[in-house]
């Protein structure tokens, strides 16, 4: 029988040569670098570097707590990035992936197990970056309303039928709009958030220019990714408006009454001072002695 001795310099044989070998299968297959998840609209991307000269990478990548699976278009690829935009059809779920680095096309090993490195956990309802939004501003017929009609943003997904799906074909109720308005010729700002793509502001004076802009908000997510893109600032134009448009005709027509009545009064209180001062001046002279002749 075999001693305790001999086993354990076999054992730790085994182990330095298991050592030597993934050393050198390091150095001749470098694991790839710097290794992250790229994605704005659900156009998810797994990126890496450097670009492999004498070798390749593949691609593995599975949802948590399932089977692996490769993509054909990066088997062995001499790239540095790997689109798994139609792979991760549970939007929901979190995924992770494998870079391994082997052998070029046609060209054989003996290795059994390459060199790999693993990407972070992504999910793409949770970490997709939605871009930028557009937006109409609808000014109402008494300028007392302003309405901004939000173009919901297109995706990189497709439906069954092959039709593009837009973000709130995705997100449902969970999307938000964060809209962000001041006067025109003013610093401060106000903000209002709807769960509606039609957004109508009221508390605006009239015929004031505001501006506006506008980004995705999903307030279910981590902190740091709530908030979509911001859109370009977008200004209403500026109205002059007469005070027959300002003002109803019964508060112009109270606004004159309530002129002529101060006048009046002026008039009739200037008339009875005079008045008052000839009366006083006769009753004194009245009073006076005759003179002699």
């Amino acid at each position: 029988m075999e001693s305790n001795r001999q086993m354990k310099f076999r054992t730790l044989g085994f182990v330095l040569v298991f050592f030597f070998m993934k050393s050198c299968a390091s150095e001749i297959y470098p694991k790839a670098q710097n290794v992250a998840w790229s994605s704005i609209n659900f156009k998810s991307m797994l990126t890496w570097g450097p670009k492999p000269t004498n070798y390749s990478h593949t691609v593995e990548f599975s949802e948590l707590g399932q089977d692996r699976e490769r993509t054909p278009h990066c088997i062995q690829t001499m790239g540095t990035e790997c689109d798994l935009t139609a792979k991760l059809k549970n939007l929901k779920a979190y995924y992770s992936a494998d870079i391994l680095s082997e052998p070029m096309r046609g060209v054989s090993s003996d290795l059994v197990e390459f060199p790999h490195v693993s990407s972070a956990k992504f999910s793409p309802y949770h970490d997709t970056v939605i871009g930028r939004p557009e937006f109409e501003i609808e000014v109402s017929s008494d300028k007392r309303k302003m309405t901004l009609h939000i173009t919901d943003i297109p995706t990189a997904l497709f439906d069954d039928d092959n039709n593009r799906l837009n973000i709130r074909d995705v997100y449902g109720d969970d999307l938000q709009y964060k809209v962000i308005y001041r006067k025109a010729k003013s610093t401060g700002k106000k903000e209002k958030i709807s769960k509606s793509s039609v957004i109508e502001l009221t508390d605006l004076d009239r015929g004031v220019s505001y501006c506006f802009y506008v980004q995705a908000f999903l307030p279910f997510r981590a902190l740091d990714k709530q908030h979509g893109e911001i859109s370009q600032v977008q200004c209403s134009p500026e109205e002059h408006t007469s005070i027959f448009e300002e003002y109803s005709v019964g508060v112009i027509a109270g606004a004159i009454v309530c002129i002529i009545s101060a006048i009046a009064a002026i008039v009739i209180a200037i008339v009875m001072c005079y008045r008052r001062k000839q009366r006083a001046k006769n009753t004194g002279k009245e009073g006076l002695p005759l003179n002699g002749v």
